[in-house]
């Protein structure tokens, strides 16, 4: 499919779609992208049922009659040994206590996935999307029919290849580039750490479905590098993760106003699971447990009281910053002036 049956199927004017970003991600900045004519995204796999119907109301009532999108986490509730929360628990008690905290079971590991997809049913997005893991073809067949277009996320073409034959409508081929958690969900992480040119190129040539770049995309010379490899339309989180709209707070901003490229790396030491963000404190700290913290969700819930603390006094270093390596080209302005800023780059790029 080409850039302009994508775009006509999404019912968008620029071939840009704004990354989930879950937990970052605002109903203000998805609503200022898709009024804008390009694709907002709210990233809703730690929402509840309620918050999501919440969120998409938000949406709709603030871009009128725009499509959106809503992603959400593949996941299992997980049942964790008893032994492996408190060697967790034990391990982060010394970074609790720097504000006064000591570390606890949550309430729940992750919501239920289940409960999360029959909302999403009900909601029927225009375009509905997913990372971790894989639908069936049952679930996808249940989406187009309640009227959603079905994006899966791949880190490697035999991912990609998964989604089609489930009856995806479109993959999200992700680079090693991006920031914020990977969604390999077949064969070793490692393996799986495939630039996005490469990725996209071997995508776009192997699925008949269109491909959406996604990893290190922050101009318009860039989206248009990714469309002459075939890709149809870009995915781009950090880039909008820096507009005022976005819901990360002040000391956030701040690390990612004098990073680079060389300051990001996947960790699983906040989540369980490999993820691209700024080094900080808290990284270093725990560095050399990288192997051994619990899976995603696990680590990500007994981490969670942590990093709210840190964002609550303003302290960078025990935040997740999640961001991609292209984050030094971030602006830091409006998403609606970003989208026509990029837009235009595109128009320029093509001109040569």
């Amino acid at each position: 499919m080409t850039t302009a049956s994508l775009l006509a199927q999404l019912n968008i004017k620029h071939p840009i779609i704004q990354g989930p970003m879950t937990g970052s991600d605002t109903p203000a900045l998805a609503a200022a992208v898709s009024g804008a004519g390009a694709l907002g995204m709210l990233g809703c796999g730690m929402r509840s049922p309620a918050a999501m119907a919440e969120a998409a109301e938000k949406v709709r009532a603030a871009a009128p009659g725009r499509p959106f999108g809503m992603n959400l986490f593949v996941l299992k509730t997980p049942s964790p040994d008893e032994a492996t929360v408190k060697k967790a628990l034990q391990r982060l008690a010394p970074l609790y206590a720097e504000f006064g905290l000591e570390p606890g079971v949550p309430a729940q590991w992750c919501e239920d996935f289940g409960a999360q997809f029959e909302t999403l049913l009900s909601l029927a997005p225009p375009v509905a999307s997913f990372t971790f893991g894989i639908l069936s073809r049952e679930q996808v067949e249940r989406l187009h029919a309640a009227g959603s277009f079905v994006i899966g996320t791949a880190t490697t073409v035999a991912e990609a290849e998964a989604w089609e034959r489930v009856g995806a409508d479109a993959v999200c081929a992700s680079g090693m580039e991006a920031g914020g958690h990977r969604g390999t969900f077949l064969g070793d992480f490692h393996a799986s750490m495939i630039g996005t040119l490469p990725l996209v190129s071997e995508c776009a040539q192997r699925l008949g479905v269109p491909v959406i770049a996604a990893g290190g995309i922050m101009n318009g010379r860039a989206i248009a590098a990714a469309q002459s490899l075939g890709a149809a339309a870009v995915q781009m989180g950090t880039a909008f993760l820096a507009c005022p709209e976005s819901g990360i707070g002040p000391a956030y901003r701040n690390a990612m106003a004098t990073a680079s490229a060389t300051d990001t790396r996947c960790t699983r030491i906040f989540s369980g699971r490999y993820a691209r963000g700024i080094v900080n404190t808290m990284m270093e700290k725990l560095a050399e447990f990288e192997h051994d913290v619990p899976e995603y969700p696990v680590q990500n819930a007994l981490t969670g009281a942590l990093r709210r603390a840190a964002a609550a006094q303003g302290r960078a270093d025990y935040l997740s910053l999640w961001a991609g390596q292209g984050v030094a080209l971030a602006r830091a302005i409006p998403a609606t002036e970003l989208v026509e800023t990029l837009a235009r780059e595109i128009r320029d790029a093509a001109r040569g």
